[in-house]
């Protein structure tokens, strides 16, 4: 851009280069004459003076112009930049959210999975986790198999494990099933003994009492059997168990 400075001092040496011929002829020119002539010369320097600058203003606003249009496209390149960057900034939060609401769905399944849920246990409804579901699952498949060993051992660990488990009554009963199906009766008589005084209250409490009288009765002890199964016809007199040892104590006399 041309400063105006330099408008100024352009118009003074379009004068000075005018003013330099005329005082040349000023000593030939009468005073009148010269007055009228500087006073013409004055007139024609303004104007050129003028057009001058008109000019200069000319180029300057094309300059100015000029670099408005650079500054412009420059403006509009970089908000093209921010453009890009925005919509892979907005596209990365987008699959920032989908993976923490896939993450958070995923949690929340999982969770599910954690939480208990209710099932039924020789009539009565319990919540059961799943751990202690799968640990007694297990335990019980593997005595169906016909693996009484490896079977009291798993029943064992989930007693010691889940000892307030809807569950823990009717794996200490199996733990002595399995006890009795390996022909070790003493073990068997203590694993049932737990249940019929821990678990009293258990659909299993009876079956466990008959499975003490006929160990008892199976070891030659007839006065043990005799007594564990009248305590069981007197505590349980109603169920199947107690029918089956006066079964029992018939043959035993």
């Amino acid at each position: 851009m041309i400063s105006p400075s330099k408008s100024r001092f352009a118009a003074a040496c379009l004068t000075l280069a005018i003013w330099l011929p005329l005082q040349a002829q000023a000593g030939i020119l009468s005073d009148d004459e010269a007055r009228k002539a500087i006073l013409d010369l004055r007139a024609k320097v303004e104007a050129l003076s003028r057009e001058l600058n008109s000019r200069i203003d000319t180029k300057a606003d094309k300059t100015v112009a000029l670099e408005m249009v650079n500054r412009n496209e420059e403006v509009m390149s970089e908000i093209a930049k921010l453009r890009g960057q925005l919509e892979v900034l907005s596209n990365e939060i987008a699959t920032t959210q989908k993976r923490q609401k896939d993450f958070y769905t995923d949690l929340d399944a999982r969770m599910r999975k954690l939480e208990p849920r209710q099932v039924t246990i020789d009539g009565q409804e319990t919540a059961v986790a799943p751990d202690e579901q799968a640990a007694h699952d297990a335990a019980m498949a593997t005595f169906r198999a016909g693996d009484y060993k490896a079977a009291a051992a798993q029943l064992a660990e989930f007693v010691r494990r889940y000892p307030d488990s809807g569950y823990a009554a009717t794996a200490q009963y199996w733990l002595g099933s399995a006890f009795y199906a390996q022909r070790d009766c003493k073990k068997a008589i203590a694993a049932q003994q737990v249940v019929a005084s821990t678990y009293a209250s258990s659909a299993k409490a009876p079956d466990a009492m008959l499975s003490i009288g006929t160990c008892y009765a199976e070891l030659k002890d007839k006065k043990n059997a005799t007594k564990s199964l009248k305590d069981l016809i007197a505590r349980y007199p109603d169920s199947a168990a107690a029918q089956a040892a006066r079964d029992q104590l018939a043959a035993l006399r």
